[in-house]
């Protein structure tokens, strides 16, 4: 039986190269902007995660700065309205690509399978999230108390998805590249 699906690298490579130019024009048109107008970095930047504190400082400028509130709504309705669905897609597909669970440890578990399949959905999901936590806690609505709690872990959530699905993703690429009967 041949290790991996069917899906064509070149697929997985215009995924990748997609997820590149939007995270790109992410960082180029939206976060350098945003951090040269304010000082400070946008939140979804900071990989070791934030605080409450954080957002209510958010808030706070940007209720004091329009220029930066409009570069951080366009942000959230231009590329990072693209980029969780690139990602989880090339996430997803890299893992199809890689072969079955039983290719992939010697022997097949069914939880351990299913649970490593729905990382990518997991970050997919906890990006999205963390955006629509995002303009509603930096918005006028009622509810932006508490999705000034929620922002904080919805990043968490995304981080820890991500970091986990690409270290299985390295972990299974080095165990198929070591495999005897690799392709």
């Amino acid at each position: 039986m041949k290790a991996g699906s069917g899906i064509p690298l070149w697929i997985i490579a215009l995924l990748a190269g997609l997820c590149l130019a939007v995270l790109a024009w992410t960082t180029f048109g939206f976060v350098v902007p945003f951090k040269h107008e304010t000082g400070q970095a946008v939140l979804d930047t900071y990989f070791a995660g934030y605080d409450e504190a954080a957002v209510f400082h958010m808030q706070t400028l940007l209720d004091q700065n329009e220029t930066a509130a409009k570069l951080l709504s366009a942000m959230y309705f231009g590329p990072e309205l693209i980029f969780p669905a690139l990602l989880t897609a090339l996430l997803f597909l890299a893992l199809l690509k890689l072969g079955p669970l039983s290719a992939w440890f010697g022997r097949s578990h069914p939880l351990v399978g299913q649970a490593i399949y729905l990382l990518p959905f997991v970050y997919g999901i906890a990006d999205y999230g963390e955006n629509i936590s995002s303009l509603i806690a930096f918005g006028d609505s009622p509810s932006a108390g508490l999705a000034a709690q929620l922002l904080p872990w919805m990043t968490r959530l995304k981080f820890a998805s991500l970091a986990i699905s690409c270290i299985v993703l390295v972990r299974l690429a080095i165990a198929r590249w070591l495999s005897p009967g690799r392709d």
